[in-house]
């Protein structure tokens, strides 16, 4: 027996089961359509057929399961068949954590859930401890990276479909993974999104980058912020997944008394509490607010962490020289000195990209560093560049190893992007797979001339389009075998198991991190270790302002300490205990 159920307060609605069977629903006061019927079961499939209009069957705006693709019919999903094995799971709580980025599709050959579990053992070897998986909501064809998704309670079915979901968050807890989940509420992807045919989910006249906004505080918004919050608690409740991050939350337009995500962490806090795991939201914003992760007691909205932007920009900036675009205002040591020590480098000062000041300063004897997550590199940082090209691409050995010291040494949550702990070859380029002929042109030129007005030659932008752009993308699991990039990962494996056993490498109070720099040279010291970067391609002798008892771990061989100094070799890093 299924009862189906859709909100269409402005239209007569109808439900096609199969083919052919059409049944007249009943309307409700609240504009809620329903009809209860004994025979369809799960696996029956279904669509909605709005006024008198039989030539359109749509799929369900809240549809579980789209075997067919987003343009095809809904299929009645039962959450309650899936055999779960990880009964005893406590969860992971984000402070202390080190997650890892991954996209389905690109992570293995395969790209699909199934064969992602099949590598779940490396990143257990590597040390991290939450997987964080790019967007899996269902998608307009078969490869994407994800922030098209127009089905916000149903996984992608290239890549396995609810049951392979299912089954990897399975495989992650039973290897001591918890499994963070990207979503996107803030737009609907452009095509097949078929939820605003129904009723008034997105508020005309409004916009964001990516089309109409969502309608979050317009008039009949109540449903809209329902529909929202029961997609965040289905991917919690019913996949098990212990964390959101929550994608662009800057473009959630909402002028209410409480804002949708306060809301929302209202009652994910009461769901965390009746599953007796920790349940955590993660949200990006390039606001530099922290209202965010000011708790709810306190006047914020209660989430458990933003990623930082700016820790990002200062150690690329730092580490490439580079300085277009929003990259201006970056590349100085003391601005590296700053966002390890207050998180943001625009706190309420001039940002010369926007043209006026920006962000605000956080009280860093009250903000605790593990609310904010850091990385050297992510889907957006990589895949935004105009060839998708990876640090590992222009930088030394040497340097990726300063840089990973830095990051994976700093106050804050460390998140690694798929392939960077061997150092991967393999670009991650923008790529989609749009069907519709019109729609596949518009993708690639935009592109391209979005990265021609910088400067790039057209013919150098891959097209989205192109399957071999996808291709590329894939990583090359024979590399880490190979002795440069084993000697890579090795670094990361011993960098992250030493920032495990040494509490001061993982203490998050940004009062207690100092930091001081000379000529290409930056040393930051928590309690009772110190940690020296030689950003320069020749030795240096560095002073680190006490007498260190031992080397902890030194990035290159040759590193030398004399009584407080130490000689460090070019482009390395050491950690040392005082």
């Amino acid at each position: 027996m299924t009862n189906f159920a859709v909100w269409a307060p402005d239209s007569r609605v109808r439900l096609r089961l199969g083919g052919s069977d059409v049944r007249e629903m009943k309307r409700s006061d609240d504009g809620w359509w329903q009809l209860e019927v004994p025979e369809a079961g799960p696996g029956t499939d279904y669509t909605f057929l709005l006024d008198d209009n039989d030539d359109q069957p749509l799929p369900d705006p809240r549809s579980e399961w789209q075997p067919a693709g987003v343009h095809g019919p809904s299929r009645v999903y039962d959450q309650a068949a899936f055999g779960w094995t990880d009964r005893t799971w406590t969860g992971r709580q984000l402070p202390g954590s080190i997650l890892y980025e991954l996209h389905v599709g690109t992570f293995t050959p395969e790209g699909t859930f199934d064969a992602a579990i099949a590598r779940l053992d490396h990143l257990v070897e590597l040390g991290v401890d939450m997987v964080e998986l790019l967007p899996v909501a269902a998608f307009n064809g078969d490869h994407n990276w994800g922030y098209d998704g127009v089905c916000w309670f149903a996984p992608q079915e290239s890549y396995g479909g609810p049951d392979g979901l299912k089954r990897f968050v399975d495989a992650a807890h039973a290897r001591g993974l918890g499994v963070v989940l990207d979503v996107v509420y803030n737009h609907f992807g452009p095509s097949g999104a078929y939820a605003p045919m129904f009723a008034p989910y997105l508020l005309e006249g409004t916009q964001t980058p990516w089309g109409s906004s969502v309608n979050i505080d317009g008039p009949r918004s109540g449903e809209v912020r329902r529909y929202i919050i029961d997609s965040v608690l289905m991917w919690l409740r019913d996949y098990h997944v212990d964390g959101l991050r929550l994608d662009a939350v800057h473009a959630l337009a909402d002028r209410g008394a409480v804002h949708l995500l306060e809301e929302m962490a209202t009652e994910v806090e009461a769901l965390a509490t009746h599953l007796g795991r920790p349940l955590s939201l993660i949200a990006e914003s390039d606001l530099n607010d922290p209202r965010l992760i000011t708790p709810r007691e306190a006047g914020g909205y209660g989430l458990h962490a933003q990623w930082d932007d700016d820790v990002h920009h200062a150690l690329h900036t730092l580490l490439t020289g580079e300085r277009q675009g929003y990259y201006a205002d970056f590349g100085s040591l003391d601005c590296l000195a700053t966002v390890l020590t207050g998180a943001f480098f625009h706190a309420g000062t001039f940002s010369s990209f926007r043209q006026r000041r920006h962000g605000r300063q956080i009280d860093r004897s009250l903000v605790p560093g593990h609310r904010f997550v850091a990385y050297l590199q992510n889907h957006d940082q990589i895949g935004n560049r105009a060839i998708g090209d990876r640090l590992s691409s222009t930088l030394s050995p040497g340097l990726l190893k300063v840089g990973a010291t830095l990051l994976l040494t700093s106050p804050y949550t460390p998140m690694l992007f798929m392939g960077e702990e061997w150092a991967a070859t393999a670009p991650w380029q923008y790529f989609t797979s749009h069907p519709e002929p019109e729609l596949a042109a518009a993708v690639k030129n935009g592109r391209r001339r979005e990265f021609a007005s910088h400067g790039w030659a057209e013919s150098d932008v891959p097209d989205p389009q192109d399957p071999e752009t996808f291709q590329r993308s894939k990583l090359d699991w024979a590399e880490p075998g190979k002795p440069a990039h084993a000697a890579m990962l090795e670094t990361y494996r011993k960098l992250i198991a030493l920032r495990k056993s040494r509490a001061d490498l993982s203490e998050p109070r940004l009062d207690r991190v100092q930091v001081w720099h000379g000529n290409q040279y930056v040393v930051m010291r928590r309690g009772d270790c110190v940690v020296a970067a030689n950003l320069a391609p020749v030795q240096q002798r560095i002073s680190l302002r006490a007498v260190p008892r031992s080397v902890l771990l030194a990035t290159e061989p040759g590193t030398v300490l004399t009584r407080d100094v130490v000689e460090l070799p070019p482009e390395s890093a050491v950690v040392v205990s005082m």
